[in-house]
């Protein structure tokens, strides 16, 4: 079965054939502004909802659901209509509300520090599937609006070319986010970033770049050998000509691997031509990958060195560690391979399980 999540406003209007006009309109405000699930659209008469809850899946499925940093951010573990799993994470700030979505069961490039590479590919998630996730994050961080939506769950947006750009599109034109508040995260998957930067959408794009010689970056991104650096940054050029949108380059600080002053002086040559913003991330654990992120101070001396060089770079502000839910941890078991055990399970049938705040975030600000 379909997911209501699915449909387009045209085949929205060729299921509701036989209804009045206006209830396409009623049926598509109540779902996507006011993010409500369909039982609660009651602008459109219940034998109408619940003969379409009859025709159409739910998408996603809870199964469980952990925070951290005293509630600010949550991760939930979803369940899809195949018994697959993907993780979402909502994070509340004191001047945003954000949601990190994923775009795939599991990922395919095969990142070494990464547990989502570690876990595996299961498959592509639809349109519908990555669109439900935002909806689900919007009605639980009410009364506060939802205001920024990130690429950067489990999976590689840009290899699920046509799902990722339907919900960009489906996100800006239906529920009226700004494409600026819309953050794709790629490794580099080149042709697909070039046609990116032809679909008139001036969102925000993020390049996990995380070494600036091949060699290296041959070892922690397993696609450099297909894209490597010389025409992942003529792509990079183009995104940027062709959007006048800012480019930003995502490092994963490894102590002892990409900190070093030679590796950073790579870094700078490859944003300078760029006029890059680089977002140094320090290195989350993954049982997968047993080596260590930078200490604070490296991180520190990093990002003055990069300042020193002309390159603007900002340290993320890391949350959810504690819950596997930061940069780089999403791996909730998929089909039940690999990946990282969830660490709260609901009964079968039951309703989503949910786990007590963890000690070590109860003083972090939210």
């Amino acid at each position: 079965m379909t997911s209501l999540y699915d449909l387009d406003r045209a085949q929205l209007a060729e299921a509701l054939a036989g209804e009045p006009r206006y209830r396409v309109d009623q049926l598509w405000h109540g779902l996507y502004q006011e993010a409500r699930p369909l039982e609660e659209v009651t602008t459109v008469p219940r034998a109408l909802r619940e003969g379409l809850a009859r025709q159409f899946t739910a998408g996603l499925h809870p199964r469980a659901e952990v925070h951290s940093d005293r509630g600010a951010t949550r991760k939930w573990v979803f369940a899809l209509h195949d018994g697959a799993t993907i993780e979402t994470v909502l994070m509340l700030y004191r001047d945003r509300v954000t949601v990190c979505v994923s775009s795939q069961a599991g990922c395919a490039m095969g990142c070494s520090f990464c547990a989502t590479g570690q876990a595996g590919f299961t498959r592509h998630l639809s349109t519908g599937e990555i669109v439900e996730q935002v909806l689900v994050a919007a009605r639980l961080a009410a009364p506060r609006r939802l205001s920024n939506v990130v690429f950067m769950g489990m999976g590689e947006p840009l290899a699920n070319y046509a799902a990722t750009v339907g919900a960009l599109r489906r996100l800006h034109e239906a529920r009226g986010l700004s494409a600026r508040h819309l953050t794709v995260s790629t490794v580099g998957v080149v042709p697909a970033l070039e046609r990116l930067a032809g679909e008139g959408l001036p969102l925000t794009l993020a390049v996990s770049l995380h070494a600036a010689n091949d060699a290296l970056r041959d070892q922690l991104v397993p696609l450099n050998r297909r894209y490597p650096l010389e025409r992942l940054h003529a792509a990079c050029r183009h995104w940027t000509e062709a959007t006048g949108r800012r480019l930003s380059l995502e490092w994963a600080l490894i102590d002892g691997v990409n900190d070093t002053p030679a590796a950073i002086d790579e870094l700078a040559d490859f944003a300078g031509p760029l006029r890059a913003h680089v977002n140094l991330i320090p290195l989350n654990p993954t049982p997968g990958y047993p080596v260590r992120g930078s200490a604070p101070e490296r991180v520190r001396a990093v990002r003055d060195q990069l300042g020193r060089l002309g390159v603007n770079a900002t340290v993320r502000d890391t949350r959810g560690r504690s819950i596997a839910a930061a940069c780089g941890q999403l791996a909730a078991v998929t089909r039940g391979r690999g990946g990282l055990a969830v660490r709260a399970r609901a009964p079968e049938g039951g309703a989503p399980a949910r786990q007590q705040e963890h000690p070590e975030d109860a003083g972090q600000p939210a």
